[in-house]
C-alpha cells in the first residue's frame, strides 16, 4: 500500500500509505478518508514540546467531532530529543498532556531512511530548507482527500493554524 522504500514518490494522497503504531502493528491510513489531518513530528525534550502538546491536545479536543485527527510521529534526529522508545513517547503524550490522538512509531523525518509517508509530505510542500524537515513539530495541514494543504515551521503554534483547520473543515 504504497510503502515503497525508493526516493520517488508516486502515491498521490496520505491515504495510499500504511504506517506503524508505537506497538508496531500496522496502520492504514485509508482509515482516515474523509477526515482532515495535522501531522506533526513530535519530541519529549524539545523546547517546543509544551507549547505543541498542550495546543495539539486543546485543537483536538475542540475538533476532533468535527472531522480533525492529530497523527503525531515521534522523532528522535534532532538533537536526540526523543530518546526512548515509542512506547514512551505515546505515554508520555498520553500521561503528561492528555493525548487521545495517535502516537505512532519513531520514525526518521529526513534521509534515505525517512518513512514513505514522510518523503510524501515533504514532496507536497517544501519549507524553509527545501524538502528537509527542519526541527521538531513541524506540521502538515492535509484535507479530507489526503492532499497536503499547508506546511508549517516548527515555531508555528498550533493554535495560530487554527483558522487553517477550520478552513479544511469546512467551517469558515
Amino acid at each position: 500500500m504504497g510503502a515503497s522504500h525508493s526516493q520517488s514518490v508516486s502515491e498521490k494522497s496520505i491515504h495510499e500509505f500504511t504506517v506503524k503504531d508505537s506497538r508496531g502493528k500496522d496502520v492504514d491510513l485509508s482509515l482516515y478518508k474523509g477526515k482532515v489531518l495535522l501531522v506533526v513530528n513530535v519530541a519529549s525534550k524539545c523546547g517546543f514540546t509544551d507549547t505543541n502538546y498542550t495546543q495539539l491536545t486543546e485543537l483536538y479536543n475542540k475538533y476532533k467531532d468535527k472531522g480533525l485527527e492529530i497523527l503525531a510521529f515521534p522523532c528522535n534526529q534532532f538533537l536526540k530529543q526523543e530518546p526512548g522508545t515509542s512506547k514512551d513517547a505515546e505515554e508520555f503524550a498520553c500521561t503528561r498532556y492528555k493525548a487521545e490522538y495517535p502516537i505512532f512509531k519513531k520514525v526518521r523525518v529526513n534521509g534515505p531512511e525517512a518513512e514513505p509517508v514522510y518523503k510524501f509530505l515533504k514532496a507536497s510542500k517544501t519549507g524553509f530548507l527545501g524538502n528537509r524537515i527542519k526541527w521538531n513539530f513541524t506540521k502538515f495541514l492535509v484535507d479530507k482527500d489526503g492532499h497536503v494543504i499547508e506546511r508549517y515551521s516548527p515555531t508555528t503554534s498550533p493554535l495560530s493554524i487554527e483558522v487553517d483547520i477550520k478552513k479544511a473543515l469546512g467551517e469558515v
